[in-house]
């Protein structure tokens, strides 16, 4: 399969570049970006082409893969579905539920394989957790703790527009739930959202199977308190999700062999466009209970 890469942002370079130009079942064929001369140093590094026309990069390729901020992703994922290209997809999906909607009925029209790379569901010992508590029955409480310390240190994501614009909700809240919509059932309600300092949001969730969880997620963390973690509570004690051992490069290299796997048997993935749909439809429904919230602050 040849893939071109849609990006030259930090993410591109420190994880999408390397994972696919590493990956023996692709053929890494090109960059585009919105920065001509960016696009042409990355191309540069790895031995591909630069393209300065998106439309002609999709024309030489059979997928694309996607390091943009989510809303130019939308469009551009929607544009190389229209052209028949697999899709290789960053988290969030998309930051409203329209444009969500539109790439999923793209892929969907076309019959393109899509994945999108929530890290923890292509990351070893993760992801095995994953599938081994979504086997158990009986949660009863989950808590999730997603803490960066982006805007609190020297991190090359912190110029990043739409982060500062969107905050820890849609950076971090996808990890979230993607570790705890397998587990626990798809989110019935938002029972509750608040702010905390800065970025920080504390959610209160109500899942299909009847358990609740509550999610911290913040980008602007004390580096020292740094760190994510999940603790699910139920019939069967007290399960802790464990650290990976691994970092972005291999798991992305999982999430191309999922699109591969996708793209050759037809069959999607478990975490396509659909399910990032579900997890923007999630996040906007949070983001208006925060705007509501903060409305009616009589401090504001």
């Amino acid at each position: 399969m040849r893939i071109g890469l849609l990006g030259t942002g930090p993410w591109a370079r420190a994880a999408y570049a390397p994972a696919l130009a590493g990956h023996p079942g692709v053929e890494f064929a090109g960059v585009w970006g919105r920065r001509p001369q960016a696009a042409t140093t990355l191309a540069e590094q790895y031995d591909v082409a630069a393209y300065d026309d998106v439309d002609a990069l999709l024309a030489e390729v059979d997928a694309v893969a996607v390091a943009l901020p989510p809303s130019v992703q939308a469009e551009l994922a929607v544009r190389a579905a229209r052209a028949g290209r697999h899709l290789l997809l960053d988290k969030p999906l998309a930051v409203s539920v329209a444009e969500g909607r539109a790439v999923v009925a793209a892929v969907e029209r076309a019959g393109v394989a899509s994945v999108v790379f929530f890290t923890a569901r292509f990351q070893k010992e993760p992801d095995a957790w994953i599938e081994e508590q979504a086997a158990v029955a009986g949660w009863f409480t989950a808590r999730a703790q997603w803490l960066g310390a982006v805007f609190t240190s020297d991190s090359p994501f912190a110029a990043s527009p739409w982060r500062r614009e969107k905050g820890a909700l849609w950076d971090v809240g996808p990890h979230a739930l993607s570790v705890l919509l397998p587990v626990l059932g798809d989110v019935r309600q938002v029972v509750a959202a608040a702010h905390g300092p800065a970025d920080t949001v504390h959610l209160v969730l109500d899942h299909a199977t009847g358990a609740s969880s509550t999610l911290t997620l913040s980008l602007t963390a004390p580096p020292a308190a740094a760190g994510a973690d999940v603790e699910l509570r139920g019939e069967a004690g007290v399960a802790l999700m464990p650290g990976s051992s691994e970092g972005a490069v291999p798991a992305l290299g999982r999430a191309t062999d999922a699109l591969l796997t996708a793209a050759r048997t037809g069959r999607s993935h478990a975490c396509d466009a659909a399910f990032g749909l579900r997890v923007t439809e999630i996040l906007a429904t949070a983001q208006a209970r925060l705007t509501e919230s903060r409305d009616l602050d009589p401090a504001d």
